[in-house]
């Protein structure tokens, strides 16, 4: 779930295994070219909303992560019951290094929880626990949208990787102008990635709240820091795409505009 972090930083999720776009795709194009009308119009408030999204998600883990959970169950004894509960029990959690780096990783089936949810007994560290496990029977249970999200990914990680040399060709060479609309088609994909990454995401942490509360995890008390947790990373996501979409509209109005004056 925390990978939200990285997905704002980023402009793409840092999926853990199901994609490792850890690349700053979210760079291109936010300076891309220089910074006009558009990059102050369209771009910076998206990078403001992103920034205030990013904060909220942190002040949520950083209260959370300091009160403890009324059964005293760490996250990785919370992922276990969830995961024994819906027959998973041959899915093994991992520790994994770093801060907030928990993932599901699709390529061996395996929870990784960062040593702060995995051995925690906060209300964060249950509810963080509880979404990667979401997206685990995600995946037992072939979740239309999480297969479609990895469809995309190659797509994207091709789409960024090639689209800015594509555009900046087009804008430079006369002759090969519409290499910059392919350019701009292929930059699309990143907006795309972000907005099917929306109901996966949501159905993960709306399975987190289902779980602890149906298992007993958590009382009343806890449920509500945990919602307030997953709630306030989740706008991360939605900020995520929103800093897309102004980069993709900006792309486009700087190409748009290029060819307008070429006519």
């Amino acid at each position: 779930m925390y990978e939200a972090l990285t997905l704002v930083a980023a402009g793409m999720e840092n999926y853990g295994a199901y994609s490792d776009t850890n690349n700053a795709i979210g760079g291109l194009g936010l300076g891309g070219f220089y910074i006009d009308q558009w990059y102050i119009l369209l771009v910076i408030p998206a990078m403001i909303i992103a920034l205030i999204a990013q904060a909220r998600v942190k002040s949520a883990y950083n209260k959370y992560s300091k009160i403890g959970n009324s059964r005293g169950m760490t996250g990785a004894q919370a992922a276990r019951m969830i995961l024994d509960d819906h027959g998973l029990t041959y899915v093994p959690i991992n520790i994994t290094q770093g801060t907030l780096s928990d993932h599901f990783d699709p390529r061996n089936n395996t929870v990784n929880l960062s040593p702060d949810v995995y051995s925690g007994t906060s209300i964060a560290s249950i509810g963080i626990a509880a979404h990667e496990v979401g997206h685990a029977i995600q995946h037992a249970e072939h979740y239309f949208p999480n297969k479609v999200r990895s469809a995309v990914i190659p797509i994207t990680n091709f789409g960024s990787n090639i689209s800015m040399i594509l555009i900046l060709i087009g804008l430079f060479v006369t002759a090969f102008n519409w290499l910059a609309w392919v350019g701009v088609a292929l930059y699309s994909t990143v907006a795309i990635f972000q907005l099917v990454t929306l109901p996966v995401e949501f159905n993960a942490s709306h399975r987190a709240m289902n779980h602890i509360r149906n298992l007993g995890i958590a009382n009343d008390a806890d449920a509500k820091g945990v919602k307030k947790v997953l709630s306030a990373a989740a706008m991360t996501y939605v900020a995520a795409l929103i800093t897309s979409l102004a980069s993709f509209l900006r792309i486009f109005l700087i190409v748009s505009g290029s060819g307008r004056r070429r006519n």
